[in-house]
């Protein structure tokens, strides 16, 4: 089973949208694939469709409450893809896991359960390092950074990858970066250009080939509580994130290259 964290400690870099579509192309090529949110905000709950009535059992019954997994999982208008959705009780859940013993494998545990049960497992983190993120890197193979191509688009990435270093000495040494990928790409801007190439010059291969465009669809879909892929899968964001997912595979079935800090 692959455990995959898609985090980046600043917010509104598409990463939840990553988590979404990526998951949702996964799960077209056959891949039984879990999507765990680990968000307070809950939106890759909501942006599958998952209301908050149905939300009897979360990821934060699963941290705090010692609930099964298997328990909390629901499945998704996407065949193959299933969500172990989020709640706002999640928001409490940093402060309550400073109680517990092992407070950072807490996710890893209940992962043990049902690791036959799944293919892959996107785990979709806060925008922070907290405990929540560090329960997700803890609990993973690897990690996903989504990475918005804007000026400050490096700021916080070498104390991403920093933090990922930390985790490897003290906790997780099989943790590993599958890659870099470069969201709300804007051909028009000059500036995203360059932040583009910039960012390839630094971390090199460890950024994916395919970049995702800044995209209309992509931003619709949540509110209609369906994956891009399905709301719209001819628009250039569907297209992309299925190339991601192909790409994704692929370095899944190699050895993965440890990312230094940048």
């Amino acid at each position: 089973m692959n455990v995959i964290a898609v985090a980046n400690q600043k917010g509104g870099v598409g990463k939840t949208t990553t988590a979404i579509n990526l998951g949702t192309a996964l799960a077209a090529t056959g891949q039984r694939t879990l999507l765990i949110d680990l968000d307070p905000q809950g939106n890759a709950s909501t942006g599958l469709g998952i209301s908050r009535a149905q939300r009897t059992k979360s990821s934060y019954d699963v941290l705090v409450g010692d609930v099964p997994i298997a328990e909390a999982v629901l499945p998704t208008c996407v065949p193959k893809l299933s969500i172990v959705p989020a709640t706002v009780d999640l928001s409490g859940a940093e402060i309550e896991l400073v109680a517990f013993e092992e407070r950072t494998h807490r996710l890893q545990k209940a992962l043990a359960q049902i690791e036959d049960a799944w293919d892959i497992v996107l785990i979709d983190c806060p925008p922070s390092l907290g405990l929540l993120t560090l329960n997700a890197m803890v609990a993973s193979n690897s990690l996903l950074v989504p990475l918005q191509c804007e000026f400050f688009a490096l700021e916080g990435l070498s104390q991403l990858l920093s933090t990922v270093e930390l985790i490897r000495e003290r906790f997780n040494p099989g943790l590993s970066i599958l890659g870099v990928a470069l969201t709300m790409h804007d051909r028009r801007n000059r500036l995203t250009e360059q932040v583009s190439a910039d960012v390839r010059a630094v971390l090199g291969r460890v950024v994916f080939d395919t970049v995702i465009p800044r995209n209309v669809r992509l931003s619709e879909a949540p509110s209609h509580g369906v994956p891009a892929l399905i709301y719209d899968y001819r628009c250039s964001g569907s297209e992309a994130y299925i190339a991601l997912a192909r790409e994704l595979i692929g370095r899944l079935a190699r050895p993965k290259e440890p990312a230094k800090a940048a």
